[in-house]
């Protein structure tokens, strides 16, 4: 017992960690973010010159790999984004399941916890200086809760397929 409330107390403290350093992340203006200064110092000429040339919009906002440092900072921060509440994801779900919810609940509200969160956080950025909380980033943020949801789905199918495989077949 002491054990399963130590291991929930564990992964509660993760999980507000993450939310902590997200609501640190998005409480910053910008250009104390700005990675393009450090992507033009270290990035050779060479390699950014090789870019394919593509123009698309996220938002309102035109990226463009005309202009190489902002459109590899682009892909940075989408990729945190990604990253970040993928990691949120798993932390929520781990903690719901030392809860002892069961598997499928704690996917599901492991997921909707991360999702509301990513909405929040959005909301949240409209009262920071030089941010915008747009919808898109909530799609984006998305894209890391399914890929840990599909992770525990198909872990879980393994896991499923393996034991029945290995079970001795019985007559009755």
């Amino acid at each position: 017992m002491i054990y399963q409330r130590k291991k929930f107390l564990i992964w509660l403290l993760l999980t507000i960690i993450c939310m902590a350093f997200i609501f640190y992340k998005s409480s910053q203006p910008y250009y104390e973010q700005d990675l393009r200064p450090s992507l033009s110092a270290h990035l050779p000429d060479k390699l950014v010159q090789i870019l394919p040339d593509v123009d698309f919009y996220y938002g309102d906002q035109l990226v463009t790999s005309k202009q190489p440092y902002d459109f590899i900072e682009f892909f940075i921060r989408k990729g945190a984004h990604v990253s970040i509440f993928a990691v949120l994801t798993l932390l929520s779900i781990q903690t719901l399941l030392a809860l002892k919810w069961g598997r499928a609940s704690a996917i599901a509200g492991g997921a909707t916890i991360t999702l509301l969160y990513a909405m929040s956080d959005e909301w949240h950025q409209t009262f920071v200086v030089n941010r915008t909380g747009q919808a898109i980033d909530v799609g984006i943020d998305s894209i890391g809760i399914v890929l840990v949801v599909l992770c525990y789905v198909i872990v879980g199918a393994i896991i499923h397929h393996r034991h029945r495989r290995n079970r001795p077949y019985t007559r009755f």
